[in-house]
């Protein structure tokens, strides 16, 4: 009998750095505690209840989910708790508790699962959801209604609904130092600046997000809001204001850059970013909502896969062999 040789082939040798999709899910929420932390002490315990019940709520979606389609349950990676968490973080403290409910259903169905999971989602799921929200029960999320009750002993008016149906000169009574401190209304998570920087850069400086995308949102912000104020500075508020209201920060470094529906080559995330911000703020200077974080993202999830195909061209010339 004639020997024979068996070739085995094989991947080529890889070195792995350790990360794994459950420790991610932890550095996110690690990142987002300074924000959340002032949230709670600002609003008490309703705003711990909203916040302990939307991530409740996700997980067992995920649950549920991973039952109807026979898969291995996976909330252990911390995904979806990580989703129930930034939905919470943008919701008023006095959210009903159907409300979260209905908005953690939508968002880990409809913008996870429904497209395959953890990684195949083009739209950001906690986005998807707030948009259906904000659709169906605008009032919901009206920070001036939902928290009338409260007096945190600084101006209680909703900043970016000061400065677009009261007056730009509304605007100028709102300290920059105290909004970047979170002396704002707003999302139980979205209005400590300082507390969402730090988070923001501790992702970045962890290699969990990429700063090009973070930046250049933040630049389109500032660029469009600063066209604004220069054609009308009595129409419209300054860049740095647009930066520190709203959804700015907590886009900026928790939203915007979810992997599954953001670019990952250099250009196409200058350009993403960039084109987010400036839609931002044109919403919100001459549109009909008051922030224009939410569609504004999630328009340019759509233009991600455009985006994504713009390639530099290789370095060199044609050589000519004939």
């Amino acid at each position: 009998m004639s020997q024979q040789k068996l070739y085995i082939g094989s991947h080529a040798p890889f070195w792995h750095n350790g990360d794994s999709i459950p420790g991610r899910s932890g550095h996110i929420i690690l990142a987002a505690l300074p924000a959340v932390a002032l949230g709670v002490y600002q609003y008490g315990l309703p705003a711990l209840g909203v916040l302990a019940f939307s991530i409740s709520c996700a997980m067992l979606w995920e649950c549920i989910m991973s039952y109807i389609v026979r898969r291995p349950i996976s909330i252990d990676d911390g995904n979806a708790a990580v989703i129930g968490l930034l939905f919470g973080m943008l919701l008023p403290a006095t959210a009903p508790w159907w409300l979260i409910v209905f908005g953690t259903f939508i968002a880990i169905v409809i913008g996870k699962e429904i497209y395959g999971g953890i990684g195949c989602n083009p739209l950001n799921p906690v986005l998807v959801s707030l948009a259906i929200v904000m659709l169906s029960w605008k009032n919901l999320l009206d920070f001036n209604g939902m928290l009338v009750n409260y007096d945190l002993g600084f101006n209680m008016v909703y900043p970016l609904y000061a400065a677009k149906k009261l007056g730009v000169e509304m605007a100028a009574d709102y300290s920059l130092v105290g909004l970047f401190l979170g002396q704002q209304s707003g999302g139980i998570g979205s209005t400590f600046g300082l507390g969402l920087v730090i988070g923001g850069l501790y992702l970045i400086g962890r290699g969990f997000i990429r700063w090009e995308i973070s930046l250049s949102f933040l630049v389109g912000v500032f660029i469009t809001a600063w066209i604004f104020n220069l054609a009308s500075p009595e129409t419209y508020a300054g860049p740095v204001f647009h930066l520190l209201t709203g959804y700015t920060l907590i886009a900026a470094f928790f939203l915007i850059t979810e992997d599954s529906s953001s670019p990952v080559n250099f250009v196409p995330m200058c350009l993403y970013g960039l084109g987010a911000g400036l839609l931002t703020v044109l919403i919100r200077n001459i549109g009909f909502f008051v922030d224009g974080v939410v569609f504004a993202v999630l328009i340019f999830n759509i233009a991600n896969p455009l985006l994504d195909k713009i390639r530099p061209k290789a370095v060199g010339r044609s050589v000519d062999y004939a």
